[in-house]
């Protein structure tokens, strides 16, 4: 029994001797191999798509694993990982990239913009013109040169935006001070006369085909609608606004016609897709909103996707967002409403959506009022026109969409 002991003792004693070695070695190894990695550029741009691999210009060996970077934060990132020498030794490996911005914020470029006498401050006048950037919530938006608001001229000035890495974006333009108009008693009769229209059935005509549909988006401006005639009309899907924000996290404001007319549209069974207005200025807030909308529409059928529709553009300054976080916003109140089975898209402009926007993985639902797109991206739905004339609505004009079977563009 006691040879035993001692034959267990003795072999792990070597099996440890050997495990030490095995270290030693391996660390004589990687101390003494040769290991060469040169970087392509040790700046990156903040929220560039980067990984590992695209930093290294060349190396004596093979990466490991080729991680993607986090690019979302400005200043100094230590970079560690593994990579095998082409003497076949695992070797772990440390750089040091910097993330900066270098892109100026964007600003509303006016040739000509007109206030009335004595009607706003100066740093109103600066908060009433777009300005935004791609990382600083907050860049510093000024407008410089000699101009009095309370005395009507016309003054030449220039609006600047700075954003916190120093970025400066400049434009002149002519700030015109006219006489304030007195308000006049507003008149209380309507006309259903429109001179100057788009009619739908043109729209069918010239975009229908086998793998698009043609329908329209409404809200309470439509007034009173006539499902039956707007489905005899050849509507194949409306979306519907389904209410909006009521200012920065304030309360939200259902859709005067809302229920009037998802009830209709699901009795004459068109499809039915959903938008709402929002306000929100966090990812908190986005997310109460979308839990709203939800609540509201629990109901009813809706078969097609609930949208996000953000266009305060005229305050952007009041929501103290970078376009990044703008995105992030959209990105939680879509992420809310498709966790619970509906699926999202996001509603902006052609503009905003290449300049504005960041990529986001989601249906677009794109706004262009022109006769043939130039827009790149991809997108679920056109909004063609605003000023749709359909056979069923006439209080007022209507915004035309082109639906696409499959994600993407024709």
């Amino acid at each position: 029994m006691k040879k035993i002991m001692i034959g267990i003792i003795s072999l792990i004693s070597i099996l440890c001797i050997f495990c030490i070695g095995k270290s030693f070695y391996r660390n004589y190894q990687i101390r003494h191999a040769k290991k060469v990695v040169i970087l392509k550029e040790q700046e990156l741009e903040v929220f560039s798509d980067v990984k590992l691999k695209d930093l290294i210009q060349s190396m004596n060996g093979t990466l490991i694993k080729n991680k993607k970077i986090n690019t979302t934060e400005i200043g100094e990132q230590e970079i560690t990982f593994e990579y095998i020498t082409d003497q076949n030794i695992k070797v772990p490996y440390t750089i040091h990239i910097y993330v900066v911005d270098r892109t100026p914020p964007i600003i509303y470029q006016p040739s000509s913009y007109t206030v009335e006498e004595d009607s706003m401050t100066k740093k109103e006048l600066a908060e009433s013109l777009f300005c935004g950037d791609n990382y600083d919530d907050h860049p510093k938006c000024t407008i410089e040169g000699d101009y009095n608001l309370k005395e009507i001229g016309t003054y030449p000035v220039t609006f600047k935006g700075e954003d916190s890495s120093g970025n400066i974006s400049n434009y002149s333009f002519n700030l015109i001070v006219k006489e304030k108009i007195k308000k006049s008693k507003k008149s209380n009769t309507t006309t259903n006369h429109f001179t100057s229209y788009t009619d739908f059935q043109d729209i069918i005509k010239n975009y229908k085909k086998k793998n698009t549909k043609i329908g329209i988006d409404v809200s309470h401006w439509q007034g009173k609608i006539d499902f039956e005639k707007v489905k005899k009309s050849g509507i194949e899907f409306v979306y519907i606004r389904v209410g909006r924000g009521d200012g920065i996290g304030e309360k939200y404001v259902l859709d005067d016609r809302f229920e009037e007319y998802i009830k209709g549209f699901n009795k004459v069974k068109i499809p039915v897709g959903i938008y709402f207005y929002s306000n929100a200025n966090s990812e908190e807030d986005a997310k109460k909103e979308a839990k709203w909308v939800l609540s509201k529409i629990k109901k009813y059928k809706v078969d097609l996707e609930i949208a996000f529709d953000w266009e305060n553009w005229n305050y952007y300054q009041e929501y103290d967002l970078s376009f990044y976080h703008l995105t992030q916003v959209a990105k939680a109140f879509i992420d809310t409403v498709e966790k619970e089975g509906y699926h999202g898209m996001l509603y902006s402009s052609k503009h905003n959506l290449e300049t504005i926007w960041y990529p986001i993985n989601t249906n677009i639902w794109l706004a262009h009022y022109t006769k043939n797109t130039n827009y790149e991206g991809s997108y679920k739905v056109w909004q063609i026109c605003e000023d749709g004339k359909v056979d069923g609505i006439d209080d007022n004009l209507v915004d035309i969409n082109i639906r696409y079977n499959k994600k993407g563009k024709d």
